[in-house]
């Protein structure tokens, strides 16, 4: 686990992003649930990595291959751009333990509440999972994320919804993205990485 780096935000896909379509990989049917364009807005000027991370068992089961995720990625892309942010990384977890697809069926590292995405990012992308953020709105999603070392924020409209999960509990709970980009936000300016980036800026 990466100790130096850059932090990220880390972001749901289905049900924090985009409306949860079981199983869509068409890309048309692709769209921002409302608070995204703004939350995705104020994320950009944070200067953050945006990594998506989202289980898509739909492989495993059989339903569609891991190439139709490249048009998956193309479109969030664009969508990110359309906010003014960049997409970082799209990071996905093709298995399941009941899926038809021998090669998938199986139990892995990477499918969340399991960490093994968002490791593999701050590996590849050379980012700071102690100064990390998880956004999602499944318990799973903040599980994920605070095994990984990260800070997490939960997605629910649910005010009397759960907020622990195998010992877990989010730092903050929010309706939709836009909320926990702005706690992002503010958690970000007491944040001591920060404060030593712009230091060491300022004598580059």
């Amino acid at each position: 686990m990466p100790a130096q780096g850059r932090p990220a935000i880390f972001l749901d896909k289905d049900g924090t992003l985009i409306p949860d379509i079981p199983y869509n990989i068409d890309p048309r049917r692709i769209t921002l649930k409302p608070g995204v364009i703004q939350g995705l807005a104020l994320l950009a000027r944070l200067e953050s990595p945006l990594v998506v991370v989202s289980n898509q068992s739909g492989v495993a089961r059989g339903l569609f291959s891991e190439a139709a995720l490249q048009g998956v990625q193309l479109r969030l892309a664009e969508l990110f751009v359309s906010c003014g942010a960049t997409l970082a990384g799209f990071y996905w977890c093709p298995h399941h333990p009941d899926g038809v697809m021998p090669s998938h069926a199986i139990h892995c590292r990477c499918r969340k509440p399991a960490p093994g995405l968002l490791l593999q990012a701050a590996q590849e992308l050379g980012l700071s999972l102690a100064h990390s953020w998880m956004v999602g709105d499944t318990l799973a999603d903040v599980t994920a994320g605070l095994r990984a070392g990260c800070h997490s924020i939960l997605i629910t409209a649910t005010v009397s919804r759960p907020l622990v999960a195998d010992g877990h509990v989010p730092y903050h709970r929010a309706p939709d993205l836009q909320a926990a980009a702005a706690c992002i936000a503010v958690a970000r300016t007491q944040d001591p990485w920060r404060h030593r980036h712009a230091a060491a800026a300022s004598h580059s």
